[in-house]
């Protein structure tokens, strides 16, 4: 069926699709992935090989390599991966780039915002146009107790920067490398 509505599936004897998920025309689907549940994924996306995708929603033009999606939207644009992870409430803005090894769990990331690679970033919500660094972590557990941070945008928070909640951070702000 999707097939004939303008869906391609490179490989469709190694692909898994519920019968409840919707993908737009246009959308390439490479082998071995694997889309559940609730899924809509928009047109002329690109859902790379060994991805996972449930209960997701993805708009137009997104791109999926490698890596696994629940309980997440993309919007318009944005890419992720490979070999990264959206838990449940992650809220990817339009144009965001999720890189490699990247957690994000219960977080909005806000439109032109670059999360490169070995990040985590829960209970948070980024603006516009950040960039962050290699090997951030987003503190948000204080063992008894989850807490949020905020970021401005247009913000730089630097490489191996340990964000501890809570805490804001304004626009145009700048965290060094290293930071605690």
């Amino acid at each position: 069926h999707l097939m004939e509505n303008g869906v391609t599936l490179i490989d469709p004897s190694t692909t898994y699709i519920d019968a409840d998920v919707q993908v737009g025309a246009d959308t390439v689907i490479e082998p071995g992935v694997v889309l559940r549940g609730q899924t809509i994924i928009g047109r002329d996306c690109l859902i790379g090989a060994h991805s996972q995708i449930s209960d997701s929603l993805l708009a137009d033009r997104v791109t999926v390599t490698a890596s696994y999606l629940e309980g997440a939207q993309m919007e318009s644009g944005s890419d992720i991966g490979p070999y990264s992870h959206l838990r449940p409430q992650a809220k990817i803005g339009p144009a965001v780039h999720i890189g490699n090894f990247v957690e994000i769990k219960k977080a909005q990331i806000g439109k032109g915002t670059k999360v490169g690679h070995l990040t985590y970033v829960g209970d948070a919500t980024l603006g516009q146009h950040i960039n962050v660094g290699c090997g951030c972590v987003f503190v948000n557990y204080d063992g008894i107790n989850k807490h949020h941070t905020n970021v401005g945008d247009y913000s730089f928070i630097g490489s191996a920067s340990n964000l501890i909640a809570p805490l804001a951070i304004a626009d145009h702000a700048y965290v060094a490398a290293g930071s605690t």
